[in-house]
């Protein structure tokens, strides 16, 4: 099947340039952000990237969840809204065409390029943006968890973030209701 796909000059994902340390995923959005230096536009996309992510773990991208995106993105990288916008919509396709594949790629390359601090920065924003909706579901507490392991975050940095947001936690609020 993946040759018929080659054939017909669609490939089954994107595919990574193990020379450049970057997928094609994070390439596609650097190139929206060509004013930046090159190291800082592959920064803003992977944590774009990341955020999708986990807004997508439960298959589903609200308005909320985009909003807090593009104020995150926006704040975090000093970027116009209008270049936000662009980034996170960017974000939000690629991880919806890819995101089984390049999930872990994207923040394998995150890992290597972001300081101690702008880890825990993204596993803040990866909350808040989980809780725009007023509820962090089951399955966005898992796919944030997971990214914390795959950032080599040690699980007490993981709690001590989670426990900021612990109002917003659905499997919290199931248990204060019985």
């Amino acid at each position: 099947m993946k040759s018929i796909l080659k054939f017909l000059g669609w490939e089954a994902g994107p595919a990574a340039d193990p020379a450049l340390g970057e997928t094609e995923t994070v390439r596609k959005i650097v190139r929206q952000l060509d004013e930046l230096p090159p190291d800082e536009a592959r920064y803003v996309a992977a944590f774009a990237y990341i955020l999708g992510r986990a807004a997508h773990a439960d298959m589903e991208i609200s308005e909320e969840e985009t909003a807090a995106m593009e104020r995150i993105v926006s704040e975090e990288a000093g970027l116009p809204p209008e270049q936000a916008i662009l980034v996170v919509q960017m974000a939000k396709s690629q991880n919806k065409l890819f995101g089984g594949t390049e999930n872990y790629l994207v923040t394998k390359e995150f890992n290597k390029i972001a300081s101690r601090e702008q880890k825990l920065a993204l596993l803040r924003c990866l909350f808040a943006v989980s809780a725009a909706e007023g509820t962090i579901s089951v399955r966005e507490d898992n796919e944030i968890r997971q990214v914390s392991r795959e950032l080599l975050l040690d699980h007490r940095e993981f709690i001590d973030v989670r426990r900021k947001f612990r109002d917003h936690l659905s499997v919290l609020k199931k248990s204060r209701r019985k």
